[in-house]
């Protein structure tokens, strides 16, 4: 019975983290955490701290090839088919600058 109200807790946690995200950040939360306080892999800025504005400009130009280190060619698959109005939900979402 405690393992069944165990799970049934975490999947609560779960599900109120993920209705409060923008459905676009679920996929992000797996390295960055759910709420971008995570180094991706232990190699990426964590992204709950950047300015928007940096944010913004991260990830476009990990879209276009102009920014990113070890983990460029990773990050340019997620964000490829994102258009600049979702990469500005996902900002408004995670940068609360």
């Amino acid at each position: 019975m405690k393992t069944l109200t165990k799970s049934i807790v975490v999947t609560a946690l779960f599900c109120s983290i993920t209705a409060q995200a923008t459905p676009l950040y679920t996929k992000c939360v797996a390295c960055h955490g759910s709420t971008g306080e995570k180094s991706a892999l232990n190699k990426s800025l964590i992204i709950k701290d950047m300015s928007k504005a940096d944010f913004v400009s991260a990830m476009k130009g990990y879209k276009d090839g102009s920014y990113g280190k070890d983990q460029k060619a990773l990050m340019k698959v997620q964000v490829t088919t994102l258009s600049d109005a979702q990469i500005e939900e996902i900002a408004s979402f995670i940068v609360k600058k």
